[in-house]
């Protein structure tokens, strides 16, 4: 009976990791379509019609029935505080983007994993193995190789990209909270529809019509951002944030092969070793977990 319950254990494990790594590949693919429509349109704009999207789909599928549980949900308090937490990191990220380079921000931004790690265990009393903290700064040490970046001190904008890291870590962490006691489909409408009221009032005031191509894009954007939403909260159901918390780290690499496919950036060698460094992190909680005696 004990080895049934490790073994249901670890599958729940392995398919919180898949949908986590789907996830984060969904999310990369967003960041791109982002990356191709904010320079024509606002962040507000673009945050707005991608909750809209979700939200349309979401609704189709559970009707009326689905709107009337989102709402009488004990986990409306909770999605609200995420949903700022989640803007707040948006803002900061964003800001701090037009004093960074890239490679910088990208570095700073990827503490987030080991901010969760360490939330896990105040917050969610969850019991961090020393694997996991093997894999975790593996995995930063990766992101750090692959983007090379250059020596920075403590000035504003490198402590923007610092909030918003602690901010979606603290996110991250409320999301496994709430996703433990609440179905999916309610947190996408509750967490879309909040976003759908804070980016309406700022939109009034920077809306541009879209070409077609954006509104194109726009609704492609919402499509992929929503399912990132359901694969990343299944995921959050079936595994501890300290476990997928190092597959966050996969968003590097689909970001260099978006960005060679789409706009022919070819990554340096350091990457290549990066990239190496992140795989090899998830490879240790996949064995970590398939070895460990227990939960």
């Amino acid at each position: 009976m004990a080895n049934a319950v490790i073994v249901d254990t670890r599958e729940r494990i392995y398919a919180g990791i898949f949908f986590t790594g789907i996830a984060y590949f969904l999310f990369s693919a967003q960041d791109a379509s982002i990356k191709l429509l904010v320079t024509g349109l606002s962040v507000w704009q673009i945050l707005f019609f991608r909750s809209a999207t979700i939200l349309a789909g979401a609704l189709a599928v559970g009707g009326r029935k689905l709107v009337v549980e989102s709402f009488r949900s004990p986990a409306v308090v909770p999605m609200l505080l995420r949903s700022f937490l989640i803007l707040g990191a948006w803002l900061c990220y964003y800001n701090a983007a037009k004093y960074l380079q890239l490679a910088e921000l990208t570095t700073i931004y990827f503490g987030a994993p080991v901010i969760v790690t360490l939330l896990s265990i105040f917050v969610l009393g969850e019991k961090v193995p020393l694997v996991r903290w093997v894999a975790v700064l593996i995995g930063f040490v990766g992101v750090y190789v692959a983007c090379d970046p250059a020596t920075l001190g403590i000035t504003a904008p490198v402590a923007m990209v610092l909030a918003a890291a602690c901010l979606w870590a603290l996110a991250i962490v409320l999301m496994r909270k709430i996703a433990l006691h609440e179905s999916t489909m309610v947190q996408i409408v509750l967490n879309n529809a909040f976003f759908l009221v804070i980016a309406g009032v700022p939109l009034i005031f920077v809306w541009q019509t879209p070409m077609l191509y954006e509104w194109l894009l726009l609704i492609g954007l919402g499509a992929v951002g929503g399912l990132g939403q359901f694969a990343l909260f299944e995921g959050m159901k079936r595994a501890p944030v300290s476990v997928i918390a190092p597959f966050e780290y996969t968003s590097l690499i689909w970001a260099f092969i978006f960005g060679y496919a789409i706009w022919g950036d070819v990554p340096r060698h350091e990457v290549f070793m990066g990239a190496t460094l992140i795989f090899l992190a998830g490879v240790v909680i996949i064995l970590g977990e398939r070895f460990r005696k227990q939960d």
